[in-house]
């Protein structure tokens, strides 16, 4: 059988066996058929076993920014006050750091209380690049999703104790539909764009999108509220649909350039009267982003895991990395990067405003090299970003990727900056970009190897 002849050999043994040949044919089969990797990886309907024993995503340890919390209320060190409207939703933005400006409004009932949510009564999300928040008007309880370093999405509830004091619990109940194709095979974060009929139930008849940078304007939003000014383009925010013919042919204008969202439901009960067009852009690239790092994690550890064992079995170096391993990084390494590099962005028409001032507040954050330049500036023209190359390469979850993994992209990532790699995937770099994203990250990203440094 072919796959048994690609193993990895030296070109001698000092064992002549026949048992390890066996084994490695045995790991051979396995790292094929277990891994997404000689298929599209992050886009194929694969799924992570999560009990996997390189993952144990329910017994490993947290690190993740809730479970840090947690322990400093039980500690003492913080206390989160209970507001009579809005329950414990201020005091958790506030010590997360996660701004009010990020706020966006979801109508589609596409969480678990459902019949809390409505047109009338949309869901408000809110995020940094670690933590996503949900909460339901007059719902004491808050749902949250953060980003482990090692594990990728995790998940919670908050709501008062018998004692009203602020009670963390982890859920599994999200995984039916957070760790899934539409996460990239890991738990992760979605962002659905479907039609939404007058109750706010989708009409899944209709088809439905799974949304990030590379989808276009037009099909985006279906469900929720924008607000912003987008002269140039059309999209599905901000309108329900009443039968199945009026999702035929939507009419993308309806609902754009919206800036007072006062007629669709009282925004007073909210923290913000808006749902910024700005915020909903950038969340949309955070979610494929945060996901596609978590499965190039995962897809690191199974790897090596299979590595290690044809290494003792084969009686090789123990750091040994051979071609079937390297292909598999090659096939993650390819998909992180094209998506971190901006490849297949949608091309934006013409400009974008926001509206509830996210956008400048997010811009400010850096970090800023000698020049002053940020990955976090925004264009919003003719792409959303002035600088190709996302910001959360400078994340936790990116620079907690299995070392071996780690060091195999930014390898790639230097290569593709610098000219050297010159594939076809991302020959429309323009050289100029590839030039400043690379004296950016030379400058404000931490422990990059030495050769990163080395001006030719």
């Amino acid at each position: 059988m072919r796959v048994f002849n690609r193993i990895d050999r030296p070109n001698h043994h000092p064992r002549s066996d026949g048992g390890a040949f066996l084994l490695a044919g045995v790991v051979s089969l396995l790292t094929f058929f277990l891994s997404p990797a000689f298929a599209q990886f992050g886009e194929s309907s694969y799924v992570v076993p999560l009990d996997d024993e390189t993952i144990n995503y329910d017994r490993a340890p947290l690190a993740d920014p809730i479970t840090k919390l947690q322990k400093w209320i039980a500690d003492g060190k913080v206390k989160l006050q209970h507001d009579e409207k809005h329950g414990f939703l201020p005091a958790l933005l506030r010590e997360l750091k996660i701004p009010v400006s990020s706020q966006v409004l979801v109508f589609s009932k596409t969480s678990f209380q459902l019949r809390r949510i409505s047109p009338h009564r949309p869901r408000a999300l809110y995020f940094n690049e670690e933590v996503y928040i949900g909460r339901v008007q007059d719902s004491e309880v808050i749902e949250i999703s953060a980003v482990d370093p090692n594990l990728g999405g995790v998940f919670f509830t908050l709501e008062p104790d018998a004692k009203g004091r602020p009670k963390f619990t982890r859920t599994a109940d999200c995984l039916q539909c957070h760790a899934s194709a539409r996460t990239a095979g890991v738990p992760g974060h979605i962002v659905r764009s479907l039609f939404t009929d007058p109750e706010g139930f989708p009409m899944y008849q209709a088809g439905s999108s799974s949304i990030d940078h590379r989808s276009p304007i037009e099909e985006r939003w279906g469900g929720y509220y924008v607000t912003g000014k987008s002269p140039h383009h059309g999209h599905l925010g901000n309108q329900t649909f009443k039968k199945d013919t009026d999702t035929e042919r939507p009419d993308r204008t309806l609902g754009a350039n919206v800036t007072d969202l006062d007629k669709y439901f009282d925004t007073k009960a909210y923290l913000s009267p808006h749902s910024d067009i700005v915020a909903l852009m950038v969340l949309e690239h955070q979610v494929r982003m945060h996901n596609l790092i978590t499965a190039v994690n995962y897809e690191s550890k199974r790897a090596m895991s299979y590595q290690r064992v044809l290494n003792e079995a084969l009686n090789q170096p123990a750091d040994e990395v051979g071609d079937t391993t390297k292909r598999r990084f090659k096939s993650a390494s390819d998909a992180l990067l094209k998506y971190l590099l901006f490849v297949d962005e949608a091309e934006l028409k013409g400009p974008i405003e926001g509206t509830s001032g996210f956008a400048e507040a997010f811009a400010k954050q850096g970090p800023r090299d000698s020049k002053g330049r940020s990955l976090r500036e925004l264009d919003l023209k003719t792409r959303m970003f002035k600088y190709p190359c996302s910001y959360l390469i400078h994340c936790e979850a990116f620079d907690a990727i299995d070392k071996p993994m780690r060091g195999f992209l930014l390898q790639r990532l230097h290569d593709i900056l610098t000219g050297k790699d010159t594939s076809e995937e991302f020959a429309n770099l323009k050289a100029e970009d590839r030039k400043a994203v690379l004296e950016i990250l030379r400058e404000t990203k931490k422990d990059l190897p030495g050769y990163w440094h080395k001006r030719r």
